[in-house]
């Protein structure tokens, strides 16, 4: 059996972590009581899992061409070379990350069109920036105060991505969150310094004024976000 430890490409499993698999891979009917075949099944599965994880399993891979390849290297009928597996592997990567560039480009140029449209939107105001802020709610209080970037304030808020999917909100945890309010991302520290005590106002951020190039959890690079933010107090 060839040896292709010498592949750096993360995603790509070790041809004697598949030979545990033996023939038994590809069993169409399994004894599941019998722990040598629990036990090479449940192997099968975590590698199956992994691949899945990592997006290997999909549209991005020919299946059929990835089960060949397991069944060629046990029964060691491998098709082709050490040196054009590498250079297999190596044209995938940089295809793959084409594709990933080609997917970021493509949520800036989204985010940059929904801005460009809602800055038409009735009521919506396009800070030099490029923040837009919507007032959805005005205080009862006209000479509430408004933070300055040094305070610390309350609030209650609900973030969505552009599409509508909800990354995070206090609102349906049911608990308001305090910040010093030059320790979140410039929309948040510009755009909250705008409103009153007991103001309610949308906003409308701009990647670069929010996570940009790098995302962060379930945020995506390059996200423009949706904010409802409502000021309860400054501390």
């Amino acid at each position: 059996m060839k040896s292709f430890m010498k592949v750096s490409i993360t995603r790509i499993i070790s041809i004697s972590v598949l030979s545990l698999l033996g023939n038994s891979l590809f069993a169409q009917e399994l004894d599941l009581e019998s722990t040598e075949v629990r036990a090479g099944y449940s192997i099968g599965v975590n590698i199956g899992l992994n691949l899945a994880s990592q997006g290997i399993l999909g549209s991005d891979i020919d299946n059929a061409a990835l089960v060949q390849g397991i069944r060629d290297a046990i029964d060691d009928s491998i098709l082709l070379s050490d040196e054009e597996i590498v250079a297999a592997l190596e044209q995938y990567s940089l295809l793959m990350e084409q594709r990933a560039e080609e997917q970021l480009a493509g949520m800036a140029q989204a985010g940059q069109d929904f801005l460009n449209d809602n800055a038409m939107q009735p009521g919506v105001v396009t800070t030099a920036s490029g923040l837009q802020y919507l007032v959805l709610e005005e205080g009862a209080d006209r000479t509430a105060a408004m933070p300055l970037a040094t305070d610390e304030v309350m609030v209650h808020y609900h973030g969505t991505m552009i599409d509508g999917t909800v990354f995070d909100s206090s609102v349906d945890r049911g608990e308001p969150i305090s910040f010093p309010l030059d320790g979140v991302i410039p929309g948040w520290t510009e755009g909250l310094q705008l409103m009153r005590v007991g103001d309610k106002f949308r906003f409308f951020i701009p990647s670069e004024l929010a996570y940009g190039a790098s995302g962060a959890g379930p945020i995506p690079p390059f996200s423009t976000l949706i904010f409802d933010v409502e000021l309860l107090g400054i501390n």
